[in-house]
């Protein structure tokens, strides 16, 4: 079985749809108790991730309305996580 990705490494976009998937299995009850212990935890990561991706978004927004140059370059944001690695 495969290792599911760092989720330190995962953008916004993968750590929701993980985190979608992982409400759908435990929505179908067909998981152990043990399986569904792990499955929430990987969730609680996933959500703290999105919040922290969000927040850094939250506070290039914050940059951009305070007329605060701010350089949107891929690299700048991928610094941040905020996208994929090229």
């Amino acid at each position: 079985m495969a290792q599911p990705k760092s989720v330190q490494k995962m953008t916004f976009e993968e750590a929701m749809q993980e985190m979608q998937a992982i409400v759908e299995t435990m929505r179908n009850g067909e998981l152990t108790l043990e399986e569904s212990v792990k499955a929430y935890q990987r969730g609680k990561e996933l959500s703290a991730r999105c919040q922290t991706l969000l927040n850094q978004a939250a506070e290039v927004v914050r940059e951009l309305e305070d007329g605060t140059e701010v350089a949107l370059q891929e690299s700048d944001l991928r610094q941040k996580g905020m996208t994929d690695e090229l």
